[in-house]
């Protein structure tokens, strides 16, 4: 993945459900390059997820590509990461 270039600062807390699409990606791209924490392709994809379901169309590829190095289990748990997370907003 590409995304090891960018510059990125570790996150310092979760992100709550009026983010834009923009910053959930960049959570994502934090946490699939390991940027200040620990790789974490579930949490990434969750992001990335997240971000791609406000339009944010790069997150859509980079959830694509993460996919490919992740278990059936692990986009499973993302996804409900993702859901949980939505359901913070109601």
């Amino acid at each position: 993945m590409a995304f090891a270039e960018s510059n990125l600062e570790a996150p310092c807390e979760e992100l709550g459900p009026e983010s834009a699409a923009e910053e959930l990606y960049r959570m994502g791209l934090v946490y699939s390059t390991g940027l200040g924490v620990p790789v974490d392709y579930v949490t990434a994809h969750k992001w990335f997820n997240l971000a791609a379901l406000r339009g944010y169309a790069d997150a859509k590829q980079s959830r694509k590509e993460l996919a490919d190095f992740m278990s059936t289990e692990e986009i499973a748990a993302a996804q409900k990461a993702a859901r949980e997370w939505l359901s913070l907003a109601n």
